[in-house]
């Protein structure tokens, strides 16, 4: 055997495998379910304005996918080389755990996002809080002003 050839094993391989399939599945189910759902939750925010609504959440999904794929691609690398089946189920199971917490993190940011927004298109179409009881009459005489100042 050749010194400094490492050592790999066909578990590792079907282990990464795996968890690419797990992972990306799930990020695209979630991001299929945030957008089917978010976008009457946007077409209310922007009051109607459907071309808006469905601009911003393409964008949204769009980035969502950036976050979380990019996250599965940045830790696929394992460091400790696996030779079971049980090691396998156990290294994709902690990597799916760790992928389904930053989804569910990204949905409850999305869910934040889309809360604000629809806030601030509720609010600007609502009344001011209290109607004026007076007005203030402005004077048009002009103002005086001494010599000498």
């Amino acid at each position: 055997m050749e010194p400094n050839v490492p050592v790999t094993s066909n578990f590792m391989v079907a282990a990464y495998l795996l968890y690419l399939l797990v992972s990306i599945t799930l990020t695209v189910w979630v991001a299929k379910t945030l957008q089917r759902n978010g976008a009457q939750f946007l077409h209310d925010a922007f009051l109607g304005k459907e071309r808006l609504a469905e601009s911003v959440n393409h964008l949204l999904v769009v980035g969502f996918y950036l976050m979380n794929i990019g996250y599965v691609a940045l830790s696929l690398k394992e460091y400790q080389t696996i030779w079971t089946v049980q090691e396998v189920i156990e290294l994709v199971c902690g990597k799916v755990g760790k992928v389904m917490v930053v989804l569910g993190a990204m949905h409850f940011f999305n869910l934040y996002v889309f809360n604000r927004i629809r806030r601030s298109g509720q609010v600007r179409q609502q009344p001011p809080p209290v109607l004026p009881r007076e007005y203030t009459r402005v004077s048009p005489q002009p103002v005086s002003v001494p010599e000498g100042a």
